[in-house]
């Protein structure tokens, strides 16, 4: 029986064909011509060639390496490191177009994995990326009027135009084929501190982007996260959305205290989507710069955490909706909302549905804009920190069920022994714990899901019967927000299922002081880093953490390691126990796929 498949990422190291296949299908050629396979992002093939019966019978039919030097040369700063491949293809006739994690793009013969050209656009040259990651890339889009086909990249702060059949660029667009993505902005602002992630979108004979700005970036007049649309063909800017409103702008009295002149990231950082038939793009945002402490951004903070529509060809809004108020937990929307038609019967209701870190897919009629199932403003804790106000309530969609844990508490810690359940519970008491939503706050707080939680792979959709397909990463986080400063520290911790509960592992954290420079000092109160759970660099590319192997921020120890840390942002707590004790650790919720059946009642 063969099944179709959702394809989640294409990520294409090596190519695997049944041993004895034929050509694909009866000879036809499916092609894979933007990042999430159609405009709407769906993420579905129709190919059917490898299947159940003969999955077990695949081998490599050719390799290809990125060539990605480890450390290669700045002109300034600290160099740059390529971060994880996480590039999704292109396919358009016979031929792959992707980024490598330093953004040199590349295309390949599909059959062969033959190198055709590749452009290297010296990103690496402007040394570390604030975002903590390294230098990375999901994909590139691609752009035809049936006679010649450009490729873009948006690399760092330039949007640069090839030419799909040479990889070189393209003189009639921008300056030499590339824009400066920071030139119209508002404000200038230090390019280093601009970058980008994810693709830009093709909409007929324009390219649409938005920007990342690193979470540890927090000062005055920090990047902003204004949506961009350039002409394909001359790099002329078109329209841009602010996503943080001005003076005179819907949303603009949400920033209270003037706030809005000077609050940066509210970002689209994650690839975003088309509804091709209305010429709508929708455009899932980042959280505002802080993070974690809101105290100088009082409001609701639109748009924020919101998702934005809006007309394709003119950059005007034409419906939104914030699915998290004034946020404080790093609740970015991480994914590509996926534009879709389900169908109840005989009755079919085109909808965009949007996956979130928090665990929810929230769903809304794309042709209203209502929610397809009721949204309750639920109440949550206040905070304790000096000058925050949290925002009393969330949204809370009445379907489809959370498809991750929320919350964090006594009841989840593991319980292997009554010895290990009492160590577990101790280190509790070091923290907040409680619903989904409880803030940062001066003891420290644990989040759940944490910041790289929940929804952060994104969905795919079947066709035929609509269920949304999605990762579901589990990760949970410890907050701290110290006065007078009320700098925040953060931990990221992975949450592990075991047989009899849930233990949180992590690695130490450690503040540190950033600045912002050409564009302003960073504001003390607003600084944070975060120290990598696997001993990996912190944010600002500070020293790599020493080996993390047995340190738990709630739980007993790893099997087979005598002692562990608890790591609770503020300090390292060793606690002791026999290895014994947690013999038998069960499996990581991290990479689980959920089905969520998309029907109307």
């Amino acid at each position: 029986m063969t099944v179709p498949r959702c394809v989640r990422d294409a990520v294409l190291l090596a190519v695997l064909v049944p041993a004895a296949a034929t050509a694909q299908g009866a000879g036809r050629l499916v092609e894979w011509p933007t990042y999430g396979g159609d405009a709407g992002g769906m993420k579905y093939s129709t190919l059917a060639d490898i299947h159940r019966g003969n999955v077990s019978a695949l081998a490599p039919a050719w390799r290809w390496n990125t060539g990605d030097a480890a450390s290669p040369p700045a002109d300034s700063g600290r160099p740059a490191r390529p971060g994880n491949f996480q590039a999704t293809p292109l396919m358009i006739n016979d031929t792959l177009y992707l980024p490598t994690p330093l953004n040199v793009v590349v295309a390949l013969d599909a059959s062969n994995g033959r190198e055709l050209w590749r452009f290297d656009p010296g990103a690496y040259r402007a040394g570390q990326p604030s975002n903590g990651t390294g230098l990375v890339h999901r994909g590139v889009a691609a752009w035809s009027d049936g006679h010649s086909r450009r490729i873009f990249i948006n690399s760092r702060w330039r949007l640069i135009a090839l030419d799909a059949a040479t990889g070189k660029p393209i003189p009639s667009f921008g300056s030499n084929g590339e824009v400066d993505l920071t030139a119209q902005l508002d404000r200038a602002v230090n390019r280093r501190h601009y970058t980008n992630t994810s693709p830009p979108v093709v909409w007929g004979d324009l390219v649409i982007l938005g920007n990342g700005v690193g979470d540890r970036l927090a000062y005055k007049g920090d990047p902003p996260g204004d949506v961009q649309a350039f002409d394909v063909r001359t790099g002329r800017r078109v329209w841009a959305f602010r996503t943080v409103p001005v003076a005179g702008e819907a949303g603009n009295e949400t920033w209270e205290q003037d706030s809005w002149r000077f609050t940066g990231h509210t970002n689209v950082w994650a690839p975003f989507t088309v509804d091709s038939a209305r010429g709508l793009v929708y455009l899932p945002v980042g959280t505002p710069s802080n993070d974690w402490y809101g105290g100088r951004r009082p409001g609701a903070n639109l748009f924020g955490e919101a998702i934005v529509a809006l007309d394709a060809r003119t950059g005007t809004r034409v419906r939104h909706y914030q699915l998290v108020h004034h946020g404080l937990w790093d609740y970015d929307l991480p994914a590509p909302p996926n534009v879709v038609t389900i169908r109840a019967g005989a009755r079919r209701t085109d909808a965009v549905v949007v996956p979130t870190k928090q665990g929810w897919i929230f769903a809304f009629d794309r042709v209203t804009g209502k929610p397809l199932w009721p949204i309750e403003e639920r109440a949550v804790p206040p905070s304790d920190v000096p000058g925050e106000r949290a925002w009393p309530t969330q949204p809370a969609p009445s379907k489809p069920k959370a498809f991750a844990q929320q919350g964090f508490g006594a009841d989840d810690v593991i319980a292997f022994t009554p010895a290990v359940k009492a160590a577990a519970l101790a280190q509790l008491q070091l923290f907040v714990s409680g619903p989904l939503y409880t803030p940062p706050s001066l003891k420290g707080t644990i989040t759940n899901p944490g910041a790289i939680g929940g929804g952060m792979g994104g969905s795919c959709l079947r066709p035929r019967d609509q269920p949304a397909v999605r990762q579901g990463d589990q990760f949970a986080r410890a907050v701290e927000a110290r006065t007078p400063r009320h700098a925040v520290r953060h931990q990221r911790q992975r949450l592990l299922h075991r047989p009899r509960g849930i233990v949180v592992r992590g690695g130490g954290s450690r503040l540190r002081e950033g600045r912002g420079r050409e564009a302003g000092s960073a504001a003390p109160d607003q600084q944070a880093a975060v120290r990598d759970a696997h001993g990996d660099r912190s944010r600002d590319g500070g020293d790599p953490v020493a080996g993390t192997a047995g340190r738990h921020a709630v739980g007993a120890h790893a099997p087979g390691v005598g002692g562990g840390y608890a790591a609770t942002g503020v300090r390292r707590r060793r606690f002791t126990g026999s290895p014994g004790d947690a013999r038998g650790a069960g499996l990581r919720i991290g990479g689980r796929e959920h089905a969520v059946r998309l029907r109307r009642a």
